[in-house]
């Protein structure tokens, strides 16, 4: 009994995808499926990035597949493709760069700024080209954080290149000025140095740029949100009662500008001893989820309060790339997908697909 691409896809439809809880097929994940014989070849394209289960996800489609009676060889490819998505309306996609992702807190002190870098290094590390803006003009940390130092080079003397370590492009106000030198400007001074920063850095092809944004809901804030294309918000805040207050005053502020929440994360949230093993939950406990519920958006994940993740960050090689296969880079890794997969859903920008329409005067 010959088998037929109609079977095949019956076989996939069966198959749920890890990350989106879709099946293949009504995710349009298949591609490129032929039949010769009793021998399927596929190719499975995510919109997301994730080669470390690659493997798996080829595993788990050759057993489905498999599965058909008459099936012969089975073979399988596994990609992603990160394709551009829709921003606030009115706003232009920047040149080079896919999809903005701002990391955002109510207040400062809960972590922000580590979660930025660690979900910039656990995208990179899952084969996505990745850039970390350091949006925080007054206290910038991704130099330290990333263990990056220098000046930008310049091949124009318009533009600066952007330095990199660990695989990701980072730029900061900190490259450009004394590390001990205080930013005593007004609020239109740094907006136009953010807005310079982002604009005349020369991103190369990046699938993802990850804006570590300053804590607070200001001037900013409102800037960023009005004048620069982002594809989603990740809000972070720890546990307690105040964080949180703070937190939702960040989230209704993107809801107003029409930037899309991608999800919470909740740091320090719980205190395992590092001598008896005693878990504590020193800031309170379910305050994230319970905003996840009253905002109906998604918890992407909770991290623990350890001292290792603050040394690593400190010492310029942040967890991700500290202990890769550690448990605390594995949340890091699992709240990043999560948060592609939410860029992934969202709408393909058509911006670029349509003609400009040109009037001349003859």
């Amino acid at each position: 009994m010959s088998i037929t691409v109609e079977d095949v896809k019956a076989a996939l439809s069966k198959i749920v995808d890890p990350n989106t809880t879709k099946d293949y097929v009504t995710g349009k994940a298949v591609k490129n499926l032929k039949v010769e014989g009793g021998d399927v070849s596929l190719d499975i394209e995510l919109g997301y990035p994730a080669r470390s289960q690659f493997d798996a996800i080829r595993a788990a489609v050759i057993a489905g597949v498999r599965a058909l009676p008459g099936v012969g060889n089975v073979s399988v490819g596994v990609s992603s493709k990160i394709i551009s998505h829709t921003v606030q309306r009115g706003l232009k996609l920047m040149p080079n760069v896919k999809n903005i992702i701002a990391v955002a807190s109510g207040k400062g002190g809960v972590g922000k700024s580590t979660t930025a870098v660690n979900l910039a290094l656990a995208l990179a590390a899952e084969g996505a080209s990745v850039g970390l803006l350091d949006a925080d003009i007054y206290g910038p940390s991704q130099p330290m954080m990333l263990g990056v130092s220098g000046r930008p080079e310049t091949k124009d003397g318009k533009t600066m290149e952007p330095l990199e370590n660990y695989g990701v492009q980072v730029s900061s106000i900190g490259f450009l000025i004394d590390p001990d030198e205080p930013m005593v400007w007004r609020g239109p001074m740094v907006t136009q140095a953010l807005q310079q920063l982002l604009e005349q850095t020369n991103w190369r092809d990046l699938d993802y740029l990850v804006v570590d944004m300053p804590p607070g809901t200001g001037d900013i804030q409102l800037t960023l949100s009005q004048k620069v294309p982002v594809t989603g918000a990740v809000i972070v805040t720890t546990p307690q009662d105040i964080a949180l207050l703070d937190a939702r005053k960040g989230l209704k502020m993107f809801e107003k500008v029409g930037i899309p929440i991608l999800g919470i994360v909740e740091n320090m949230s719980t205190h395992i001893c590092s001598n008896c093993g005693h878990a504590e939950e020193i800031f309170g406990a379910g305050g994230g989820a319970k905003m996840c519920k009253d905002f109906n958006v998604e918890f992407l994940g909770a991290l623990p309060l350890t001292l290792s993740i603050r040394e690593q960050a400190d010492s310029g090689k942040p967890t991700v790339v500290a202990e890769p296969d550690g448990k605390v880079a594995a949340i890091y890794k699992d709240i990043a997908r999560k948060i592609a997969v939410q860029v992934s859903e969202k709408a393909k920008d058509m911006t670029s697909k349509f003609p400009s329409i040109v009037i001349k005067n003859d």
